[in-house]
């Protein structure tokens, strides 16, 4: 989720930004970043980018909150997909492997679940115990982890999600070895073994050995400014890809915390970003400054690409 000084508003944001040359034009030359849809089509809570096995797009708060809009493959704008239960506010969506669609509502503290092939969203997994369902990422076996931050405590957890023997969906706070600060992005590494989690009130990025319900072998990846991190995401070789919000840039950089390059963006406010194109390679990014979608062209497919082909 976006920092937003502690407060929640939302607004449909006025500023006037040229529409750059759609991404096709943007694959000729890797790591540089184009507008790709008009300026104000989001609120200030767009967030949340995933992408299906078709390579539409589909990100949250298109025009209104509680909203989720689709850029369909090739496209230069948004049009609405579906409208959540009243008073539900999504902030981040996933996909499995056979194509549902997950979306963390954090208003309401449930994960809703859109099958594939559909638009209707119904209620996988409910807690009143969570702060919030904040991001989220799916492993190979559907089992979903999730950033629960308290942002005014500045603190925060993790919750596994998944299918119990009896096929009921059950839900519970890891256990963790260290206090952790406001879980924020989070991702998986290819092979599933290792949680990445950002912490936006430090800075700070971390990673977990996971072992069943309980993270182990806490290990800091890198530290930035504190309240300069948003979402995160992987790709097959293992690199992350970290939305630096505020600093109008996304940092790429190698599991051991080395950052490779700094991305420069069209815009300074980032939140969240998503892999897609028919073959992985091309970067979408939410951006809160303006209400837009931003792409760029990388080296490598994503993580969840290469997991919703069955290849990871």
């Amino acid at each position: 989720m976006a920092i937003t000084s502690g407060r929640n508003f939302w607004c449909l944001c006025s500023s006037i930004l040229l529409v750059a040359t759609p991404p096709a034009a943007a694959e000729t030359k890797l790591f540089e970043s184009v507008q790709v849809t008009p300026a104000g089509e989001y609120t200030f809570g767009i967030e949340g980018p995933a992408a299906d096995l078709d390579g539409n797009l589909f990100v949250v708060n298109f025009g209104r909150p509680g909203t989720i809009g689709r850029l369909p493959v090739g496209g230069t704008a948004s049009e609405l997909f579906t409208v959540l239960p009243e008073g539900s506010v999504g902030n981040a969506i996933r996909f499995d492997r056979i194509g549902t669609m997950f979306i963390a509502d954090y208003k309401k503290h449930n994960i809703f679940a859109i099958p594939k092939g559909t638009a209707v969203p119904a209620v996988w997994f409910h807690s009143d115990e969570m702060n919030q369902p904040n991001d989220i990422t799916i492993a190979r076996d559907g089992t979903i982890y999730a950033s629960d931050p308290n942002w005014k405590g500045r603190e925060g957890y993790i919750w596994r999600i998944a299918k119990g023997t009896d096929g009921r969906v059950q839900g519970q706070v890891m256990s963790a070895p260290r206090a952790m600060g406001t879980t924020n992005g989070i991702d998986l590494s290819p092979d599933g073994k290792t949680l990445y989690v950002g912490e936006s009130s430090s800075g700070q990025i971390w990673s977990y050995g996971i072992r069943g319900n309980d993270l182990v072998d806490a290990k800091l990846v890198k530290s930035f400014q504190p309240d300069t991190i948003d979402g995160l995401r992987t790709d097959v070789t293992g690199r992350l890809y970290v939305a630096r919000i505020l600093k109008g840039a996304i940092a790429l950089m190698k599991p051991n915390g080395v950052v490779e390059r700094e991305i420069a963006l069209r815009a300074k406010e980032p939140t969240n970003l998503a892999f897609g194109g028919g073959d992985g390679k091309s970067v979408f990014v939410t951006q809160r400054q303006g209400g837009f979608i931003e792409s760029f062209r990388t080296d490598q497919p994503g993580r969840e690409h290469c997991l919703q082909r069955g290849r990871c």
